[in-house]
C-alpha cells in the first residue's frame, strides 16, 4: 500500500508550489534546480550520478512527483530502488521508447528501464503521437515486444509502417508483412470497454508487484497542462484504470511527471534540439501561471486521492 509520505525532485518548482499538496500530505523536497538545465530532455552520466545520489537520500518513498514530462527520463533512477521482479505500468502520450542517443533521455527512458531484469512485464498505456508513425517508429525499441514483455495500447492511432525490421508476434498488436516493410495495427482504447480490457491486460501481468508512472501529458488539456501536446485520455478514465490497479495489485511505487515549467537547457546544442523537439503549440501557453498550477494541482490531488 502506498504511503502517505510523498517526495518532491524539484528540477522546475512545479509541484513545490503547489500549496495545497503540500498541506494535504507529508513530503520531502529534493533541491535540483541547480542540475535542471543538463538534466532537462536527456543527462549525461555525470549528472544522472549527480541526481541519483540526492534522491539517494530520500529513497524508501513510495510517491515521487518529477514535474515536468522533461524530466520523466528520472524514472528508471527510481526503479533502481527496488531489486525484486516487478511490473512497470506507464501512461503517457509519448512512448519513450527509442533505442537511438541520448541514453538517458525522456525519449528513450522505457528502453533503458527494460534493460533492468527484474522488470518483467511493461505496459504502455494510452499512447496517442505521432512517436508510433513512420519514420520514428524505426528507432523504436521493437525488440521489447518479443514475448510479450512490452504492451502497448495506444489510446487511438492509424496503422503504422515499419521497413525494413522484424516486427517479434505481440499480443497487443497485429502486423501485415509485405517485401521490406511491415504494417502494425494498434489495439486501441478508443471503443473498448475500458474495465474488462485493463482487467485482462494486468491478469497477464508476471507478478502482482507493480511500479506506476504517469505522465498528465496523456490527458485532455482540460485536465491537465503540460510542456507536450494533448492527450486524449479523460481523467475519469485515468482514475478507474488507477483504482483497478490499486484493487487487484501491489503497487510498489508511484511516479506522476507532467507539470508544466518554461524551459531552460544547457549549452546552445541542447537548447536548439529542445525547440525542435517540443511541440511548436503547447496548450498551456494560453494560460496564465496561476491557471495551470491550479489545473495541474487538481489532478495531481485526484491521482493521489485513487491510490492512496
Amino acid at each position: 500500500m502506498l504511503s502517505q509520505n510523498i517526495r518532491i525532485l524539484d528540477f522546475d518548482a512545479s509541484v513545490s508550489k503547489q500549496k495545497n499538496l503540500l498541506q494535504k500530505y507529508p513530503h520531502k523536497v529534493v533541491n535540483l534546480r541547480d542540475l535542471a538545465p543538463q538534466a532537462r530532455l536527456w543527462m549525461n552520466g555525470r549528472t544522472k550520478d549527480a541526481v541519483a545520489e540526492r534522491i539517494r537520500e530520500t529513497s524508501g518513498q513510495s510517491v515521487t512527483f518529477i514535474g515536468s514530462g522533461d524530466f520523466h527520463h528520472l524514472t528508471p533512477l527510481l526503479l533502481a530502488e527496488f531489486k525484486r521482479p516487478i511490473s512497470l505500468i506507464v501512461f503517457d502520450l509519448h512512448p519513450d521508447w527509442d533505442i537511438l542517443p541520448p541514453r538517458f533521455g525522456c525519449g528513450s527512458w522505457v528502453t533503458e528501464a527494460l534493460r533492468k531484469k527484474n522488470i518483467l512485464k511493461c505496459l504502455l498505456i494510452g499512447i496517442a503521437s505521432g512517436d508510433i508513425s513512420c519514420p520514428w517508429i524505426q528507432s523504436a525499441n521493437l525488440n521489447a515486444l518479443s514475448k510479450d514483455r512490452l504492451e502497448i495500447y495506444p489510446y487511438s492511432h492509424s496503422p503504422s509502417l515499419v521497413f525494413l525490421r522484424k516486427i517479434p508476434e505481440n499480443i497487443s498488436l497485429r502486423v501485415e508483412e509485405s517485401f521490406l516493410r511491415s504494417r502494425i495495427y494498434w489495439d486501441e482504447l478508443r471503443g473498448k470497454n475500458l474495465k474488462d480490457f485493463f482487467l485482462k491486460a494486468i491478469g497477464r501481468l508476471a507478478v502482482k508487484n507493480v511500479y506506476v508512472s504517469i505522465d498528465k501529458d496523456c490527458l485532455k488539456n482540460e485536465y491537465a497542462l503540460t510542456n507536450w501536446e494533448e492527450g486524449k485520455l479523460a481523467l475519469d478514465e485515468l482514475l478507474m484504470l488507477l483504482k483497478l490497479i490499486k484493487e487487484n495489485l501491489d503497487i510498489a511505487g508511484l511516479d506522476i511527471t507532467g507539470d508544466y515549467s518554461k524551459i531552460s537547457v544547457s549549452g546552445r546544442l541542447k537548447g536548439v534540439l529542445s525547440r525542435l523537439d517540443h511541440p511548436k503549440e503547447v496548450g498551456a501557453d494560453k494560460f496564465p501561471e496561476e491557471e495551470i498550477t491550479r489545473l495541474n494541482e487538481s489532478t495531481n490531488l485526484k491521482i493521489l486521492e485513487a491510490l492512496i
